[in-house]
This record gives structure tokens, sequence and C-alpha cells, in this order.
């Protein structure tokens, strides 16, 4: 295993599709154990930034490294056993129960049947679903709450070092948001994993991250803690932070 501090590195990447620029030479690290929130509008590259970290596509140019290996001399799915991948609504398969939505990626390693159930039924109760009430059922028969909880287990299922989020909490109400935005924090320090986190809401942010990076048009304007990240005198970052405070005075009228 590498014993660098870093888990991912950026050097220098670019991505383009169509001979669209969507990532312009973006350099930096996450951190072992950190959550590192990637914020910003859609179509800023916050998404492919993390499809680019588990090789579902390779850089036009530039290195992107996970555990100081670079992700093209990685087996794409060697790799992708090794980070835990967690969608909007969960992204579960709809034909699956809970426990084999869990379990999905056990089973298609060399884990029994047997003990891939087993360990989907632990990672159920880590994430609050009672295994006797719930493995049996069926996303559709699962609140939106309960299908991000099951998505969760299923990233954590082959224990993977790193989890990649894409704005896993998006499409829920609000109570429910914050409730499963502070259990996972919680369960990402308990777990000692290390997280990349996409969002465009500030205040999700500011909640789970131990770094937020500010991204524009492919690249990262700013990366630093909350605290720091909030006194910034980058004039976008200030520009987010007055957009996102005059939505709210908006709503509040």
């Amino acid at each position: 295993m590498d014993n660098s501090p870093n888990i991912v590195e950026f050097h220098s990447v670019s991505f383009a599709a169509g001979g669209v620029s969507i990532i312009d030479h973006l350099s930096f690290e996450v951190r072992r154990g950190e959550i590192l929130v990637l914020l910003g509008e859609s179509g800023c590259g916050k998404t492919t930034t993390l499809k680019l970290i588990n090789r579902l596509i390779e850089p036009t140019s530039g290195k992107v490294l996970v555990n100081g290996r670079q992700t093209t001399e990685w087996e794409p799915i060697e790799l992708r056993r090794r980070i835990g991948y967690v969608l909007q609504d969960g992204g579960l398969f709809p034909h699956m129960t809970v426990r084999e939505n869990a379990s999905l990626v056990l089973t298609i390693t060399d884990v029994s049947p047997a003990k891939a159930a087993a360990r989907a039924n632990e990672m159920l109760e880590l994430v609050g679903l009672d295994p006797a009430r719930f493995a049996n059922r069926f996303p559709h028969e699962l609140s939106g709450g309960q299908r991000q909880r099951v998505g969760v287990a299923r990233a954590l299922a082959a224990d993977p070092e790193l989890l990649l989020l894409d704005e896993p909490f998006g499409a829920l109400d609000a109570i429910t948001r914050t409730r499963l935005q502070r259990e996972f924090a919680e369960l990402v320090h308990k777990l000692g994993k290390t997280a990349v986190f996409v969002t465009h809401d500030l205040h999700e942010a500011m909640l789970l991250a131990t770094r937020i990076a500010l991204m524009d048009k492919g690249r990262i304007a700013v990366i630093d803690e909350p605290a720091a990240f909030a006194d910034s005198t980058e004039p976008l970052v200030r520009a987010y932070l007055d957009t996102i405070l005059d939505s709210i005075l908006r709503r509040s009228k």
C-alpha cells in the first residue's frame, strides 16, 4: 500500500469531449482521511473529476494517481472495486432486493454468497436499516432517504478506503438531507475513510468538508478549509457566497 499522505493526486489534468474542454489543467490532491468537497454550479466539471478518479473516463492529458499509481496503469475493474461510488437516489437496481443491491460489489468477486449476504446485513445495520425489516424489500418500497442509505451501504460493503459521492442527498427533503449529512460525516470519520463529495450546495459543503474546492470552468478557483473559505477575498468565492445569500433572503420573504 502507498504510504503517501495523499490518496488521490491530479497533475495538470485536462479532459475534452467532442472538442469541448471540460477539465483544464487541474492539479490538486485528496489527503487520506479527509472529506474533500467539490463545490460549484452545474457544468463546472465536478462529476467529470469524480469519473477521472475511478477511470470511468481517462485524461486527455496529465496524470491522475490513486494510491500513488496512475489510473491508466490500474486494471479498471480492480480500481473500481477499491473505490465506493454513491450516486443521487442511490443508483439502485430496481429488480434487486435491498440485500442484493448492498452486496452487489461482493457478488462479482470471489466472496461466497453467504458471506456477501452477511456483509450486506452488517452494512445495512451500520447505515441504520434493520436487515430483518429492509433486506428483502425492493427499492420502490423505500423512501428516498432509505434508498440513499442502501447506496452508502453498497459503497462500503467491499471496505474501500476511498468513497466518491455525486450529489447523493440532492433529491431529498431538507430534514432527511440534514440528518443524512450528519450521519455520513460521522460514519466517514468513524470508519477512517476518505471521501470526495460533489455538491452545488454551500451549506452542505460547509457542514461536511474538511476542505472545500470551488470549481469554475474546469478549474479549481480556491481550495481551503471551510472557515478560511468563508473568509476568502477571492472574487469568485465572494460572488458565490453572495449568490447563495441572496437566494436564502428571497426564500425567506
